[in-house]
């Protein structure tokens, strides 16, 4: 499938269009480039030092670490906005996180990101979602916010998933342009390739229960570990 293919993406018409762009720009306040995904000690320990390596990294934290199950969330959020479903999946979003640090960044940006949704894009789920998660005193991860937020706006669920999962590509790509150091039209190039993953991944997501979801990228979260006490840090995961 490709991002062209209507099965992907039905129903976008551009005013979601535009607030897909808003929502998964670099300038929308969330802080995500803050954070690396364990990427930082990835480049530290020498396992990313180049545009290949840096594709490889990232392609597989899409498909088989928390790109995937974000985006497994966000649709199954986006079924749940406005129902009594939606108070387990933000129980499970937060348990899914294997660290602190990434659990730092997935709470930080969907709190940041609840907290401009409201005052800039207002909806009763979203009000609904807030007060949920004060009742229950946590940070709604990300891609919980980003389905009830695409839910209440008339978003199809599959435009959501695909810009969320491009979004959290991108910024991986924009550390490691930062990080290897790599040049800006190697980091375009990896940009390019990731093309080719991301419509299947958001297709295979869209198309899982929520009590069929795993992953498995365990060296994420080693990295992520390793991480907390590395010497030098530029970022926060």
């Amino acid at each position: 499938m490709t991002m062209a293919d209507p099965g992907i993406l039905p129903g976008l018409d551009e005013r979601a269009f535009l607030r897909l762009l808003a929502w998964s720009s670099p300038a929308f306040p969330i802080g995500a480039f803050a954070f690396s995904h364990g990427l930082e000690t990835a480049v530290e320990e020498g396992s990313v030092r180049d545009a290949q390596t840096l594709r490889r990294y990232v392609g597989a934290v899409c498909r088989h670490g928390s790109g995937f199950a974000d985006a497994v969330l966000l649709a199954r959020a986006h079924d749940a906005a406005g129902s009594s479903g939606l108070d387990d999946l933000v129980l499970f979003g937060n348990a899914l996180r294997g660290t602190a640090e990434l659990a730092l960044e997935a709470g930080m940006q969907g709190g940041a990101a609840l907290r401009t949704l409201r005052q800039a894009w207002p909806h009763p789920h979203l009000d609904r979602l807030d007060a949920l998660v004060r009742e229950m005193d946590v940070e709604p991860v990300l891609p919980v916010v980003s389905g009830v937020a695409a839910a209440a706006h008339g978003i199809p669920a599959a435009g959501a998933c695909l810009a969320h999962l491009a979004a959290f590509a991108w910024n991986l790509v924009s550390a490691g342009v930062r990080l290897v150091p790599l040049g800006q039209t190697d980091g375009q190039r990896v940009t390019a390739l990731l093309e080719e993953d991301l419509p299947g991944i958001v297709a295979l997501a869209l198309a899982t229960p929520i009590d069929d979801l795993f992953v498995s990228a365990p060296m994420v979260d080693l990295l992520s570990i390793s991480h907390e006490t590395q010497y030098t840090r530029l970022f926060r995961s």
